[in-house]
């Protein structure tokens, strides 16, 4: 019986032995992927609990289409994430190329119908361009900067880099959509500075896009609901009454986190989370309604798995086998750290409002899918580390 018992073939499955260390199916980060389901479990509660009031009759208007996104979205991260994340080098290009067509086009139609667009309207479903971009200029820029393999980003590069973020950039502002803009602007900044990107050029970024978004106000390419945004950031306690339906959204919004308390008002029973006085609160605001549902503890835990996410990321950056996987992972986790820090700080009344998501947890199927489709290229990344 022991020669029997030792010549039985292994067990098939997660415990094959047979399988080589290096198997990617052997490496996924379990950790990443336990924090973003939790990430977009809890963001389906918190669309519920601040938009079940807003439509009559259908509190489920909004949550059932986000766990439609969020189902949908799993798949992708699985899809992606089996894909070894070297095939970027080819298809980067053609990726990159077909989001500018889709920016250009939908600038086309805004000017034909004389009415700003920032997505294609498909029924119950919206393409926002913007957030593809977010995904097809990390993957171009990351494969650009990986062709090469120095310590130091030359100036000839760096242009090209520039140019890279910039024709999607420029565009997106022109929609306009200053949030995503912003964006896309922190991932060249994250990317070219790991990439060894002198401190002149970082602060050349900084400079131009300043530069682009005072030539976007003073050329009157940005609607007026964003001018009166940045006059309210700049003055919140102005009397202006052309100003005060957006000063009372910022003050209802710091409202609802400072009345939170500790513990929180209970489960859907926020007075501002389930009234109409913070509008679009579920795609804009999702951090004032876990404040004042849950409190100071449930805003520390929710930036506490941000934290956690972001700490898994920068390590799978370390961990990458080559450039363009470190690429990879440093741009997610320069988009996720400035997208989560906008969004938390509008709603504190330290940034700009700009209506920019917070990732998996704010409404929106157009960002959570992208953002589910770059967390699969950062676990293909960590996957594939010992091939």
């Amino acid at each position: 019986m022991a020669l029997t018992f030792m010549s039985r073939r292994p067990d098939s499955g997660l415990g094959n032995i047979r399988s080589s260390p290096g198997d990617p199916s052997r490496n996924i980060d379990w950790v990443l992927l336990t924090l973003q389901g939790i990430l977009m479990v809890a963001g389906c509660f918190v669309v519920y609990s601040a938009s079940r009031t807003r439509i009559p009759g259908d509190p489920l208007a909004f949550a059932d289409r986000q766990v439609v996104f969020a189902i949908i979205g799993a798949v992708i991260t699985v899809v992606v994430m089996s894909v070894d994340y070297a095939t970027l080098r080819d298809r980067a290009a053609a990726i990159y190329a077909g989001t500018i067509a889709l920016l250009v086009l939908l600038l086309l139609i805004g000017l034909a119908q004389g009415a700003d667009r920032i997505s294609f309207d498909f029924g119950p479903f919206n393409l926002q361009p913007a957030e593809v971009a977010k995904f097809s200029t990390m993957a171009m820029l990351a494969t650009y900067l990986a062709e090469t393999r120095s310590e130091e980003v030359t100036y000839s590069r760096f242009i090209g880099g520039l140019v890279i973020v910039g024709v999607p950039t420029v565009l997106v502002v022109l929609q306009p959509d200053l949030g995503s803009a912003s964006v896309l602007v922190s991932l060249a900044m994250g990317v070219l500075l790991i990439a060894g990107a002198r401190a002149k050029y970082i602060v050349t970024i900084s400079v131009l896009s300043v530069l682009t978004v005072v030539a976007a106000f003073v050329g009157r390419l940005v609607n007026r609901y964003q001018i009166e945004r940045i006059r309210v950031f700049l003055d919140q306690d102005t009397t202006d009454p052309m100003l005060q339906d957006a000063v009372y959204q910022v003050r209802n919004a710091i409202r609802a986190v400072g009345t939170g308390g500790v513990w929180g008002k209970g489960w859907l029973q926020g007075p501002l989370t389930n009234g109409r006085d913070i509008p679009v609160m579920w795609a804009d605001f999702p951090f004032a309604a876990v404040a004042e549902q849950f409190g100071m503890v449930g805003s520390i835990v929710l930036i506490a798995l941000f934290c956690l996410v972001l700490v898994r990321i920068w390590r799978i950056a370390t961990l990458a086998k080559d450039m363009l996987g470190t690429y990879i992972a440093s741009g997610v986790f320069t988009m996720v750290l400035w997208q989560f820090f906008q969004n938390v700080g509008m709603t504190l009344g330290i940034t700009p409002v700009t209506g920019l998501p917070m990732p998996f947890i704010s409404y929106g199927g157009s960002s959570l899918l992208v953002y589910c489709a770059m967390f699969g290229a950062v676990q293909s990344v960590y996957m594939r580390r010992m091939r």
